[in-house]
Order: structure tokens, then sequence, then C-alpha cells
């Protein structure tokens, strides 16, 4: 095989840029109540943090994204007692050699709702690898607050800029609408 010099800096400039949008690509998992029938809720509220979130930009660019997402879908958002309440949890994870988790969202309490076993829940392990590259993790669960019973539950991953923070937020959004279309309407 011959190499053409100008040919050689196509081939590389163009897999540089394959490379590089590939560290910023989401990783989505969701999980369902199959025999949930989501057309008969209307309302959704967020449950109350008990503690302050480490990061507040990010955990209003999440909330008020979810909110976005959530109102196209039809739903209304009220302060206490919807249909659906929603317990966000996340955090930042930095991947050198093990995990230094930092808290995005706050800390929620209250009873645990029930949740079918053949569903998928959620969280997951914690990420490993060498490089120091912060990834956003977030967390949402659905719960049908009548019966306080998961419904719904989906996570995503997402590489975050940690030199350029307005990046990272237009990261976290495009993260966030990303899992939301996965969201029954």
């Amino acid at each position: 095989m011959t190499l053409v010099p100008g040919r050689c800096c196509v081939h590389v400039l163009c897999l540089l840029a394959m490379a590089s949008s590939m560290c910023f690509s989401q990783k989505v998992k969701t999980g369902r109540d199959k025999s949930t029938d989501f057309s008969r809720f209307k309302t959704y509220s967020w449950l109350q943090p008990g503690m302050p979130s480490n990061h507040p930009v990010a955990f209003e660019a999440v909330v008020a994204r979810v909110d976005v997402e959530l109102q196209a879908k039809g739903f209304t958002k009220i302060p206490k007692d919807g249909d659906l309440t929603l317990e966000p949890s996340g955090g930042v994870d930095f991947g050198f050699a093990g995990v230094a988790a930092t808290p995005i969202l706050p800390t929620y309490s209250s009873p645990p709702p029930t949740m079918n076993a053949g569903m998928w829940t959620g969280a997951t392990g914690p990420s490993s690898g060498g490089t120091y590259v912060p990834e956003g993790r977030l967390e949402l669960t659905f719960v049908d607050r009548v019966n306080n019973k998961i419904v719904w539950s989906g996570s995503v991953k997402q590489k975050l800029d940690i030199q350029d923070k307005h990046k990272s937020l237009e990261l976290i959004d495009k993260a966030v609408i990303k899992l939301l279309k996965k969201f029954p309407q």
C-alpha cells in the first residue's frame, strides 16, 4: 500500500474527529414495568432533596431540561403529590484507577419504592479506567406515588469537558434529552 501525504493527513483528521465525537457520546440504559399504563399519569413532582447539591449549576441544568422534556410529553409539574414522583440521583466520577464520586444531585430520603424484579433498576457499578476524564452520571427513577412502585428508571453517563464548563452543560443537556426520549408517552 502506498501512502499519499495529502490523503494520509485526511485519514488522520477523520480518525481524530471520530475519536473526539466518541469521547463525548452518551451511554443510556432504561427499564420499565411493562404492566403499567403510562397514559393514566398526567402530573409529576420532584422528590425534595435531603441535602444541597455539590454542583448546583449542573443540578439546575438537569432539573430544567427534565422539566422541559416531560412537559413536551404532556406532563404537568406540580410542587407536591404528582401522579409520578421523580427521584433523581447522580454524580461526577473521575476515572483514574478507581472512582471518586462527587454528587451532582442531592441525596433523597423516602420510603423505598417496590420494584418489579424483572426490570432493570438503574444504578450500575463504578466506572474504571486509567484516564482522568470526568464523567457525569444521572439516574432518574419514576415512582407511581399511589402504589409506591417504580414504573420507569433510566440512567445516562456522559463524559464532560473539564476545561469548558459551557460545553459540559451542553453535553448534560443532550444526555438528558437522549435519556428521556426513551420515556413512555
